[in-house]
């Protein structure tokens, strides 16, 4: 979030001074997108990694601070929950041989992890939701014991005023209700980054939205939370419900859910999507910076905008606009919808098809984007989380009728052509290219999704054993294959 957060309730005072710094935050970004070259410069790409620590067992071992303490990597840092960690990929150029260069970095980064937590009797668990997670190992004891995470709970509590609710539904369904943010760290992620032109922002964001939900539908890896059956990507149901500050009493005008597809088309750049989080979503977390943004630019500086950028991150956008004041200042697009895993060939495929078809539509979107009104977009995106590969998407044609119901599966197969022109013209190796976006073309073929196989595993076992033990041994058999490196393609199910 980049501002240090130490306290964990503020005064009214500090609301209404943080709310004056966004506005001027918002005219100093405006002043700073308006300058020549801004942001200009060669494409580069990162990614954050979340994953889950376990105890012999298989379950959730809250020692995140412990591990932590045990390794000099900067790289790795805590999540929201104690059992959660993350790791923060450096960033490099897009041209040449990136998804080399980010499984070394991932490789590297999960063997730090995985030394620095075998200290503390862990082991480390890369999938979207842990299977053998209970009620018990959440609730305010899991929350990781740092001022940002309780002030992030406090706030959602103090605007709902009541508990939690919960529901999903699925082959099983779950309702629960819950007084705090632990939720969210049942979900774990897989983040790329994107760093965009300030001229290209609008058509490559609509582009990145558009290309989420069958991306999506065939990486989906969370099919299972609290013993339940759910969605294939269960955690864009969980995400949206954990941190839901707005309780049951709505408005005439209801506010809008903190976790959000989004509202619409971006039609002019990155600067509508910083303003319409300051429009919507009131502070969290009021903390300003020493900085004084407008005197900054006004000595020709390039301001940090930290408040802007805090209170940014308290708006989950599935895919979020970043501004970033290194290297000159620049924006990016945050895309947030992968889960973590199975492997980091699956992840690195999962990738390359994403930031392909992003950069592959990006030339393209603006003559689509009339044939798909948004809500079709949202509601694929809906539709690919809870159905995976079984959804049917709507699709934009150029000739009418328009947009057009195409199976998830066969849509995917469809757009690898672009996601790989879309790679290659951006300058990624060729080579490279294709043997990554051959792994999402295998997993078609075989139609097997981490979610499906954890699905056809937990039947195998369910039916010689009770479900909590099923689960158990499903996890088992997920982090050997998982170790073996083999994409989840080719995992057996035995």
């Amino acid at each position: 979030m980049g501002l240090q957060i130490l306290k964990e309730t503020f005064e009214a005072g500090e609301y209404e001074r943080f709310s004056q710094r966004l506005t001027e935050s918002l005219d100093v970004l405006r002043s700073l997108l308006e300058r020549p070259g801004f942001g200009v410069g060669p494409r580069t790409i990162g990614a954050e990694l979340e994953m889950f620590l376990v105890d012999a067992a298989g379950y959730p071992l809250p020692v995140n601070r412990q591990v932590l303490g045990q390794t000099m990597d900067p790289r790795v840092t805590v999540e929201i929950d104690r059992f959660n960690l993350e790791v923060n990929l450096r960033y490099g150029p897009l041209a040449g041989r990136p998804f080399s260069a980010m499984r070394s970095e991932f490789e590297s980064a999960l063997a730090e992890v995985r030394r620095a937590a075998a200290t503390q009797g862990a082991r480390v668990a890369v999938m979207g939701i842990l299977p053998t997670l209970r009620e018990a190992d959440l609730g305010s004891a899991a929350l990781t014991g740092l001022a940002r995470y309780r002030a992030l709970s406090a706030a959602i509590r103090r605007r709902r005023h009541e508990s939690l609710k919960v529901l999903i539904g699925g082959e099983d369904s779950l309702t629960l209700e819950w007084d705090d943010v632990t939720l969210e760290g049942a979900n774990t992620s897989l983040q790329y980054h994107l760093r965009v032109d300030p001229a290209d922002f609008a058509r490559t964001y609509n582009a990145c939205q558009l290309a989420t939900a069958p991306v999506l539908a065939v990486s989906a890896n969370s099919p299972f939370l609290l013993g339940r059956r759910l969605w294939d990507e269960t955690r864009v149901a969980l995400f949206r419900q954990a941190v839901d500050d707005r309780g049951e009493a709505q408005t005439e005008a209801p506010r809008s859910g903190r976790v959000t597809f989004g509202h619409g088309w971006a039609r002019e750049g990155a600067l509508e999507l910083f303003a319409e989080s300051v429009a919507l979503y009131p502070p969290f977390l009021p903390v300003l910076g020493m900085e004084a943004p407008l005197e900054c630019l006004a000595r020709g500086g390039l301001p940090r905008l930290d408040e802007l950028r805090l209170h940014q991150g308290t708006v989950w956008s599935w895919n979020r606009a970043i501004y970033d004041p290194s290297e000159g200042g620049h924006v990016r697009i945050e895309m947030r919808a992968l889960p973590a895993g199975p492997t980091v060939l699956d992840m690195l495929a999962n990738g390359a098809l994403l930031l392909g078809l992003t950069l592959g539509l990006s030339g393209e979107v603006e003559s689509l984007l009339p044939g798909l009104p948004f809500a079709c977009a949202r509601g694929n995106f809906l539709r690919a989380a809870r159905e995976g590969l079984d959804a049917m998407l709507l699709w934009p044609e150029r000739n009418a009728p328009s947009p057009r119901p195409v199976p998830a599966a066969a849509l995917v197969e469809r757009l690898l052509p672009l996601a790989r022109a879309g790679l290659v013209d951006a300058g990624v190796d060729a080579g490279e290219a294709d043997g990554l976006l051959s792994i999402i073309q295998a997993r078609l073929r075989a139609e097997c999704t981490g979610a499906r196989w954890q699905r056809k595993m937990l039947a195998r076992l369910e039916a010689h054993m009770p479900r909590p033990d099923a689960l158990g041994a499903l996890l088992e058999r997920y982090m050997a294959h998982a170790a073996s490196g083999r994409p989840v393609h080719e995992w057996p199910v035995d």
